[in-house]
């Protein structure tokens, strides 16, 4: 198999170091208190439906450190057909869509389900999390940053 190598425009940390460096903090501040597998999970979710390959591999890459195994990650495409994800996992999930394809709106009911499994701040945290993901999408779709160059 031959595969094709689609050439970065750019290296967005070299060029907008200053904005790269605050979306860094802004990542950092996101993560604070939630559970590092379930960050995986929703970062990989929201990279699948923005199809961003580099942040796919790079969250697929610190899931499997974090513990995660291969089956869930393998079946997270198709998670609301698995049966290997908590409800926990399963609202976080279904928010991270909602929160992704936002032209369509986050529904209420999304949005009950998430609140009924993650306190005020956490859900504050888990959304942050989510807008903070796919400004990377964003970011590396657009520079066509190259998987595996972490």
């Amino acid at each position: 198999m031959t595969t094709v190598q689609i050439p970065q425009r750019m290296n967005f940390s070299v060029t907008a170091p200053k904005v790269f460096r605050a979306v860094l903090a802004l990542d950092a501040a996101a993560r604070e208190g939630l559970d590092p597998v379930l960050v995986e999970l929703v970062q990989i979710r929201a990279s699948q439906i923005n199809r961003c390959a580099y942040c796919i591999d790079y969250h697929t890459t610190d899931a499997r450190k974090a513990g995660e195994t291969e089956d869930r990650i393998h079946q997270l495409s198709a998670w609301e057909e698995s049966s290997l994800y908590t409800a926990e996992e399963r609202a976080a999930l279904a928010l991270t869509e909602a929160v992704t394809m936002l032209p369509q709106g986050v529904p209420d009911a999304v949005y009950a389900q998430a609140a009924e499994h993650f306190e005020e701040k956490e859900l504050a945290q888990l959304i942050a999390l989510i807008f903070t993901v796919n400004t990377w999408n964003r970011m590396n779709v657009s520079t066509r940053k190259t998987p595996g160059t972490a």
